[in-house]
Parts: C-alpha cells; sequence; structure tokens
C-alpha cells in the first residue's frame, strides 16, 4: 500500500469512527425523548384561577367575606399598586364579597395606631352590590372620599352608625381615603366586577435557556463540537498531505 493509498484509508476510518461518536449521544437523547423524565405526565395546572381560597388578591390570598361566597371567575390578582404601603391593617388580602347584594364596610376601625382604619380596606364585590359605610364613633370625624368621585361621603362626621351608601356599577378598581386620617394610613379599595387592572404574574423578561433543554444534553453539545472538528481537522491533514506532501510518482511502499 503506497502512502496515498495508506492516508485515504485513515482518513476514512477517522472519519467513521468520528460520525458514531456522534451518533452514541443523538441515540441517546432520542431515546431519553421518546420514554420521557420520570415524573413528567405533562404541564399540570389547576382547574380554575380561583376559589374563596385561592390567590386572587395584590400580594396575598383572597378571602370569603361572608354567606354568598365568591361570585365566579377572577381575572387575577388587583394591582393596587403602592396604595397600600402605609396601611398597617392591610395584610395582603382582599375580601371576596362577590354573590353579595350588599357589603358592609367599617369606618373607624381598629388600626394605623388607632380608630383610623376602614376594614376590611380591600374588599371585592360584583357590579351593582350596594357598599354600607357604617361609623364606629370612634377615632374622631371621618369620612370615604375616592380620588375619581365614585366614592364620597361628605364632610367628615364623628357620629356612630350608617353615614353612606354607594352602588358602583361600572368595573374597576375604586380607591378611597379619610381626608381627616389620610397622613396616617386610613386607606380603603373596592374591587368591582372582573375588568380590573391586575398584577402582572407572568414573570417577565421570559425564562433563560437551560442547555439542557435544548434537543440533547449540555456534554453532548461538547462532543458533537468536538467530533466536527476532528472530521474537518482530518479532512485539511488529509488534503494538503495528499496536494503537497509528495509527487505523484513517490511511493510509501509497497505491501
Amino acid at each position: 500500500m503506497n502512502r496515498r493509498e495508506f492516508l485515504l484509508s485513515a482518513g476514512g476510518a477517522t472519519g467513521g469512527a468520528a460520525a458514531l461518536s456522534a451518533a452514541g449521544p443523538a441515540a441517546a437523547q432520542e431515546t431519553e425523548t421518546a420514554t420521557g423524565t420520570p415524573g413528567g405526565g405533562g404541564n399540570e395546572t389547576g382547574g380554575g384561577n380561583e376559589t374563596s381560597g385561592g390567590n386572587e388578591t395584590g400580594g396575598g390570598n383572597e378571602t370569603s367575606g361572608g354567606d354568598g361566597g365568591g361570585g365566579g371567575g377572577s381575572a387575577g390578582p388587583p394591582d393596587y399598586g403602592t396604595w397600600f404601603s402605609n396601611v398597617d391593617n392591610y395584610g395582603g388580602e382582599t375580601v371576596d364579597a362577590r354573590g353579595q347584594s350588599e357589603v358592609t364596610i367599617t369606618v373607624g376601625a381598629e388600626g394605623n395606631g388607632g380608630a383610623f382604619a376602614f376594614d376590611p380596606p380591600a374588599v371585592h364585590v360584583d357590579a351593582g352590590a350596594t357598599l354600607v359605610f357604617e361609623w364606629t364613633g370612634e377615632g374622631g370625624a371621618h369620612n370615604a372620599v375616592g380620588n375619581d368621585g365614585t366614592i364620597d361621603s361628605g364632610d367628615p362626621v364623628g357620629e356612630a352608625g350608617v353615614n353612606y351608601e354607594v352602588a358602583i356599577e361600572e368595573d374597576g378598581i375604586y380607591q378611597y381615603v379619610c381626608e381627616p386620617h389620610e397622613g396616617q394610613g386610613m386607606k380603603g379599595a373596592v374591587v368591582v366586577g372582573s375588568d380590573y387592572p391586575t398584577v402582572d404574574t407572568s414573570g417577565g423578561g421570559g425564562t433563560p435557556v437551560n442547555p439542557e433543554h435544548m434537543g440533547v444534553p449540555f456534554q453532548a453539545h461538547f462532543v458533537g463540537i468536538s467530533t466536527v472538528l476532528a472530521i474537518l481537522a482530518t479532512l485539511v491533514f488529509t488534503f494538503f498531505t495528499l496536494k503537497y506532501g509528495e509527487s505523484a510518482n513517490t511511493k510509501g511502499g509497497n505491501d
């Protein structure tokens, strides 16, 4: 066998071995893909977005607010922004009072360092439900005034009793304050219906790609790259040796 024949044979053998080494991880990956990972039965999701004990509030759970229960599905956790940042009687829960035609909000409840709170501070009602604001007579004179005028009990009063009622027909989030005690954190919010701003729970920015989820295991990528480089190096070496390493009449030896 002359040198040209030897190099051609060696190059072919090297390429064949490299191809077999690349086929091994690919076959293993194909088998793994077909069988799946242990315990993987698809993406399991809940059958509904909300129950009376579900996750429906901005930063907390929605709790049932009395008889009547929940009144249907949820558009997602209400987005209050920083509205409750200085309200110490808000613990992240929105009371679910949907299904009730009348909902009572206590004015002058304990909180924020005295009788300076609305209770509940956040409540979810159906459109058209009547909100009954009932004063305790504690903490001085209070009122309930919204930033858009939908909720407006007028001037502050200190007498106990039901001093204001309102029914809101339009879906949304309605925030309100007690004007004399806003600085102490006497704030509230009413979520109406199902069409209201919600907190983005998607995570944002996308999910970083794990190399092991790119089709083959991470190690197999290195094997594949190394195999391609080995094949290319073998072909280049063989080409240059055949072209420049000997003359057409030189023999490298006989069998």
